[in-house]
């Protein structure tokens, strides 16, 4: 089976751009990515990020559905834990009923933002719910009327669509591997943002050791990285920068990766806890699309994934649309 490549897209608003300019590449790098023949453009959610433009994806995905054709689009991912899971259901079956068959649904364990950002988005909320539980009303929702003998029984997520959004779960950790087996959705792990290679294996593996076949046929496994391709080894170093990662560890335990210190500072001082941060150095496989075909090779067989999706950090946009361009190339003249 040929080894599927897809995009995800954060809409980075560069040094010197515009919010409205980062969503524009945003667009035309949807645009491309068809042309190109990926399989499918998914774009993020963050919350009070002056660096990032996608604030609602459901209002980016409607709008690149509308300038697309064949690509199927969609969200990595919707914060799940924020929304009430009727509404969620709501859009996504309005875009589906748009685009049938080319929608995906991506949802992400973490906040998608600083803790101020998550207050104000959980602000009146009377009926707190696990993700675990909100996933079971969302599924519901896309599928059908709530059944007899359930709270607001008969309930819809009008208009039902012919063909629903496909689910996934997101996640960097065996946690959100476990409730992706356990609900039977297609997996993606982030390895762009948790860059341990034991923890992506650890949750590969439970993944498919766990998976609930009576709800989702067979097991499928997405590998999220970082990636930049040149002409040449030197312009895709300098290309790639200088770029961290850092994981900051709450003194509650809660653990969240962010780009900077200052960052990792700012989210403890929301929290109102004492931290510490791990500094690594971002992972981004980099290089002319000889060497980053054969590194791409090693990772999605080591950890048998059946899907790549790409994110691409490249403050020049000719450049990054260069990046795909050779990344493409790359698995055509090579097949799987």
């Amino acid at each position: 089976m040929t080894l599927k490549l897809g995009i995800l897209d954060q809409s980075i608003v560069f040094p010197g751009q515009t919010p409205s300019e980062a969503l524009g590449n945003t667009i035309r790098l949807a645009q491309i990515a068809e042309e190109l023949g990926y399989e499918r453009f998914w774009v993020s959610e963050h919350h009070d990020s002056p660096q990032m433009a996608g604030a609602s994806p459901e209002v980016l995905i409607s709008h690149l559905l509308a300038l697309t054709d064949k690509i199927r689009v969609g969200s990595g991912g919707v914060m799940l834990q924020h929304y009430s899971p009727y509404k969620v259901a709501e859009n996504f079956n309005v875009l589906a009923s748009l685009a049938p068959g080319r929608v995906d649904l991506g949802i992400g364990r973490a906040p998608g933002g600083l803790p101020r950002s998550t207050k104000a988005l959980q602000k009146g909320v009377a009926e707190p719910e696990s993700l675990e539980e909100k996933l079971s009303e969302l599924e519901q929702y896309l599928h059908g009327p709530v059944a007899e003998g359930e709270p607001l029984a008969g309930l819809q997520a009008n208009p039902l669509p012919a063909q629903p959004a496909d689910v996934y779960l997101l996640g960097t950790s065996a946690a959100s591997a476990k409730l992706a087996a356990e609900r039977g959705y297609p997996y993606a792990f982030a390895l762009f943002i948790n860059n341990d290679p034991a923890a992506a294996r650890e949750a590969f593996d439970l993944y498919r050791r766990s998976f609930n076949r009576a709800r989702g046929g067979q097991p499928r496994t997405l590998l999220g990285l970082s990636v930049i391709a040149a002409d040449t080894e030197e312009e895709a170093a300098e290309l790639a920068g200088h770029f961290k990662s850092v994981r900051v560890t709450l003194a509650s335990g809660k653990t969240v990766n962010v780009g900077s210190l200052e960052q990792a500072e700012e989210f403890a001082r929301q929290a109102g806890e004492t931290y510490t941060a791990e500094v690594r150095d971002a992972d981004i496989t980099k290089g002319t699309k000889e060497t980053v075909r054969r590194r791409l090779r090693e990772l999605q067989q080591s950890y048998g994934v059946d899907e790549l999706i790409f994110t691409t950090i490249i403050p020049d946009f000719e450049k990054r649309v260069r990046s795909l361009r050779l990344l493409k190339e790359a698995f055509e003249e090579q097949p799987a």
